[in-house]
Parts: structure tokens; sequence; C-alpha cells
């Protein structure tokens, strides 16, 4: 496991962008970059080359893919991966223990769940372990009883958290899999650091966490949640906070000196019961989306559960309670898969601004620039310091519209604290 993951680490290191003939691009303006220019790079698991440690991961190596999920759906006719497909999913991870696997393999697409399953072939690229054991098992070796939430006694002397993971890791054939899972509040807020380490260090070599900033009606309130770490309500329900859960998970990941992918989980409705949930918005969800993906975001999922609200439904991009939201995930994702092969590379260091989160990647001879407002930022006009040499026309993509550089800086308005920009510019 350990060595799997330690196979595919890149660390920190600095990278001279040479001052080369560009290749051919169809969009953005030409500027040039002087030679050498040497970045810090930040540092990553390998980007795709990570999953060539693992033999049923081999589809995942393609720079031009990148996971978008949805959580703990079913599988049990075509026409579910049709429209899944459609709104620009490529993975399920966990599946109904009724779903099909023939049939994603079929559409397809990709797999990571439950184990084992006989059923499983090379859509199977993982196994998920199992959802949020630091909340429901806590941090411990204590005796696992085998039981999930509901079902009674959970531990036996104590927390069995880590006794929860191990005894399903050992569950699962040495197959060439990724080993998943999903972690929540124990880790996020609930445990020290020490508690937390060996959740998302010990027993997987893929991992989540869901916070659901938008939506989450203890959230912004609880002593012991978004407020125990500085928090305050009037910055809680930004899209900012998404990229806050992954930095938190890098932190934690990092520690042991080997990493892994981490992705985000965005709620796409109404998830919890209570009365005054909210329910995200489009704009939201793409907010949360790129600010986990300006936070080094390896992958995408969905959470397509409304358990509250006026529409109840465990298939909300799929039936009518989706209609809403349902534009907006599909745009989304179709964004994601546009810049896959940018995403896809490692990221470099440069700080544009102290407003705003931002990421800074090369590719293809263009540089990008993904920005927007960070925490405690508020909306309205930020200026961008580009890196030394870049001048000419920064293209804004999706949007139609392009931007002068001007003495190295570029000026752009952001509307909202969800509202994001990507830039590119093109030579160097």
């Amino acid at each position: 496991m350990r060595a799997a993951r330690q196979a595919a680490l890149c660390g920190t290191v600095l990278v001279t962008l040479a001052c080369a003939p560009a290749a051919p691009v169809s969009t953005g303006s030409t500027s040039r970059l002087p030679a050498p220019v040497t970045f810090a790079s930040v540092p990553w698991e390998g980007g795709p080359s990570y999953y060539s440690a693992f033999d049923k991961a081999a589809a995942w190596t393609d720079p031009s893919f990148f996971p978008i999920g949805v959580w703990f759906e079913s599988v049990l006719a075509p026409k579910d991966t049709e429209i899944d497909k459609a709104a620009g999913i490529n993975t399920y991870f966990e599946l109904t223990a009724n779903s099909s696997l023939p049939l994603v393999r079929e559409a397809g697409m990709h797999a990571l769940p439950s184990g084992p399953n006989a059923e499983a072939g090379p859509e199977t690229v993982g196994w998920t372990l199992t959802d949020e054991p630091d909340m429901w098992a806590g941090p411990g070796h204590g005796t696992w009883t085998g039981n999930s939430p509901g079902q009674g006694e959970v531990c036996v002397g104590g927390p069995c958290g880590y006794t929860v993971l191990k005894s399903l890791l050992d569950k699962l054939p040495p197959d060439g899999r990724l080993r998943y899972a999903n972690f929540g509040k124990g880790v996020m807020f609930w445990e020290t650091d020490e508690q937390a380490r060996p959740f998302v260090n010990d027993y997987t070599t893929a991992v989540s966490a869901d916070l659901y900033w938008y939506t989450d009606p203890n959230i912004c309130t609880s002593p012991s949640e978004g407020p125990a770490i500085g928090v305050p309500p009037s910055q809680c329900r930004v899209a900012s906070n998404y990229g806050r859960t992954m930095d938190r998970m890098r932190s934690l990941d990092q520690a042991d000196g080997e990493l892994q992918p981490i992705y985000a989980l965005i709620e796409t409705g109404h998830p919890f019961t209570e009365a005054d949930s909210p329910t995200i918005t489009g704009e939201q969800l793409a907010g949360a989306v790129f600010n986990s993906l300006i936070h080094e975001a390896r992958g995408i999922i969905y959470f397509n559960h409304n358990f509250g609200g006026e529409c109840i439904s465990q298939h909300v991009l799929r039936d009518a309670c989706g209609a809403a939201i349902r534009p907006a995930v599909t745009e989304v994702n179709r964004r994601i898969t546009e810049l896959a092969p940018v995403l896809n590379t490692q990221s470099l260091v440069h700080r544009f601004s102290p407003d705003l989160d931002t990421m800074f990647k090369r590719h293809d001879g263009a540089t990008y620039i993904f920005a927007m407002p960070g925490q405690g930022s508020a909306p309205g006009a930020h200026t961008l310091t580009l890196p030394a040499g870049l001048g000419g026309e920064a293209t804004v993509l999706f949007e139609n519209r392009s931007i002068p550089v001007v003495n190295g800086t570029l000026t752009d308005t952001f509307t909202a604290e969800h509202s994001y920009h990507v830039y590119k510019i093109t030579g160097g």
C-alpha cells in the first residue's frame, strides 16, 4: 500500500520554463515569457501517472481523463448510465448492492463499489472501504462488532474506526485496485491531528471528505464545527470553504510523506432533513467545485441525495428533483472535461493576489490561471499580479471575452463569492 503510493509521489521541485517555440493553440493571444523563469511546484501525488501503480486503474492514466463521480447511486438499467453520462458523470463512487457492474462496464464508465464483488471487471478501478468511519466508529483500535450505524452496538472496548478500516481492507484481494474511503466531521473537526492522520494515511490509496458548507444546518453555528476552526457565520456559506476542506485533507495526507489523490464531495440539492437547511443553487455548486479544484482536488464527486426539502430523492441528477441543478452540473462537468489535460498537470507556485484563491498551471505552451474570491474576501474588482514577462491578452475561458494585461497585471470583476474565472495566456 505505502510502496504503491510512494512510487508515484512527486514532491516540491523547481520547474524551469524555457522560451521554447509554443505548440499551436486555438485561443488566446501570444505573449513571451523570458527564459529561464523558475517556479516551485505544488506537491502532488503524480497526477495521472499515480494510477499506473494500480493495474485495474490503467484507464485513469490518460491525461485527458478526470474523475467526475456520483456517490452511492444505483445502476439497474441502461437508461441509468445514459442519464448519468449525459450529465458528464464518468465514475460511480460506491453503488447500491443491487447495482449491475456489467452495465457500468458496457457504458464505458468506472466504479469503486464495496468489495469484493464477483461481477467486477475492468470498470472497477477500486474498492470503497466505507463512509465516515471517523464519525460513527471513532479514532481507535477497539473491537468492531461488524455493525453499522443503526444496527446495534458498533464498538466494544473503545472507539474502533481504525479496526473497521483494517477489517474491510483485509477482506479485499491484492488485485491492483485502488482502496478508497470517505471521511467527515471527525477528521475535519472533532479529532486531533494525531487521531485523524491514521484514518487518512494508513488504509487507503485515494480519499475524500464531505463537508456541505452551503446546506449543513449546523456547520455555521455549532461550536464543534465551523466556528471551532475560526469560520464565522458570515463567512460560512461560501465557496472558499470547500477549498478549506481540501486543505485540511492535504495537510493530514502529507504528514507521512506519501501523497494520494484527494477528491471533493459536493452536494447537489438538499441533503439534510432540518427545516432550516438551505438548498444549494447552481452558481453555488459551480463555485464549490472550482474552489475545490483550485485547492488541488483530483476528482469531483456529487452527493446525489435529497433527504429534506420539497423534493425527496435518492437520484437528484436523474429525476424531477434535479431539474434546477442538473444544467449547472452538466455545464460544470463539461468544463472540467475540457480542462482535464490542464488539471492533470502539476500546479506551480505564484502569489497572484492576497485576496484571491488561485491556481497556476502551464500546459502545451500556455499559462492557465484559475481565480476566485478567497476566505474573507469581498466580491468586486480584483487585480492579479502575473509572473514577469507575461503580457498581451488573457482569454477568459467559457466567457467569450478577453482582458488586457497591463504592466504585468490583470484586473477583473468577481460579482459574487462563488464567482470564478479561468484565464489562458498563450505563449511562453
